[in-house]
């Protein structure tokens, strides 16, 4: 069984999945994904858009549902006899579940590390506790879960692979496929794959965007996540200069002259494409202030924290308005020498993600302890 909850976890779950299969196309592999890892061949009991909740307070109010989905899971273990789980970050829920798998005699894989080292070393405990292989993709990772005894190995990121194996598009092809207009560049908007950040984020990215495009003759494009319905965009402004994209994100991305992206995986996405953006993250205030009292590090976008220095912009909570998000883009598409900065500096993130292949060490490494006795 493989337990993912976001897009980002759907994407490293079918990459995964498909490298599995390579290797033994007899695999059953049953679970929570979105449409990536169905496609990759898994027997799906949950959709990852069923399990969207962003926060502490939305995860309370789906509390009920939560306990279902983590009862339904641990009936189907028992009824295929299921002896191993990967889980894939979503740590809310899969730690939850990990220490019931746990009691059972279950073999825990954990691919992709909650980010432990952000709300701090007490989760480490837990995980040593009930987690059998831990299988990293940074390599500062590596190095803090040996100082604490846990079974990790380091593989890399996939992000490096996905975006180095994508068929793109090249520029002329992607403006005439989305029909945009020749000669302006594209301000591309990353607002999540969730209902809830959208709802607080997208406004304001819009408003500031609009103005952005037409200050410095560009054209704004929205991307779309796939598990998004495109209407909410149209209900939360009354702003129609833009144009709305499902798919062709990594096109975008590669074709893109500056964005605006929401913190998350899309913050490395943008940087192994040497996008210059700013970042921005916003959330109900409990969930912020519960944030504030246990995240302790500086920074939220992957980017920096893996850069080790402030190079993409970020704000946070109150800081995320029109007017800011505004005036940050401003400063850098007028300034050619930061942008240009920006974007060198954002090439050294690939080889600080440790190459390629990360997929398929990690089916190896799993595959073998399937078959441990």
């Amino acid at each position: 069984m493989i337990i993912a909850g976001e897009a980002s976890g759907d994407l490293h779950g079918a990459g995964l999945i498909k490298e599995l299969f390579k290797l033994d196309q007899s695999l059953q592999i049953f679970g929570i994904g979105g449409d990536k890892m169905i496609s990759a061949g898994m027997n799906a009991q949950f959709h990852i858009k069923q399990m969207a909740f962003l926060g502490f307070i939305e995860v309370l109010r789906h509390l009920p549902f939560i306990s279902k989905v983590r009862n339904e899971l641990l009936r189907k273990i028992a009824e295929e006899k299921i002896e191993t789980v990967i889980l894939i970050d979503y740590p809310g829920f899969n730690l939850s579940i990990a220490k019931k798998l746990h009691v059972l005699g279950k073999k825990i894989i954990y691919y992709i590390s909650p980010q432990v080292w952000a709300w701090g070393k007490g989760r480490i405990d837990k995980i040593r506790e009930v987690v059998d292989k831990m299988i990293v993709v940074f390599p500062f990772e590596e190095k803090m879960y040996r100082k604490y005894n846990v079974d990790v190995e380091y593989v890399g990121h996939p992000l490096v692979e996905y975006v180095e194996n994508y068929p793109l598009m090249n520029k002329e092809e992607l403006y005439k496929k989305l029909n945009l207009e020749e000669g302006k560049e594209i301000l591309l908007i990353l607002p999540g794959s969730r209902k809830h950040e959208i709802k607080k984020i997208f406004p304001k990215c819009i408003n500031a965007a609009v103005k952005l495009s037409k200050d410095f003759n560009l054209q704004t494009v929205v991307a779309c996540s796939e598990n998004i319905n495109e209407s909410i965009f149209t209900n939360l402004t009354t702003e129609n200069n833009y144009k709305l994209v499902k798919g062709y994100t990594y096109d975008l991305l590669k074709h893109s002259y500056f964005g605006i992206i929401k913190s998350g995986t899309s913050t490395l996405e943008a940087g192994l494409f040497q996008l210059p953006f700013i970042v921005v993250y916003s959330t109900n205030y409990l969930t912020y202030w519960l944030g504030r009292i246990v995240v302790q590090i500086k920074n939220i976008a992957m980017t920096n924290i893996i850069l080790g220095e402030n190079v993409i912009d970020e704000l946070i909570q109150y800081d995320v308005n029109t007017e800011n998000i505004y005036s940050k883009s401003e400063a850098i598409l007028k300034d050619k020498q930061r942008y240009n900065s920006i974007k060198q500096k954002l090439g050294l993130i690939k080889e600080k993600l440790g190459g390629s292949g990360a997929s398929k060490k990690t089916a190896q490494k799993i595959y073998t302890l399937l078959n441990e006795a």
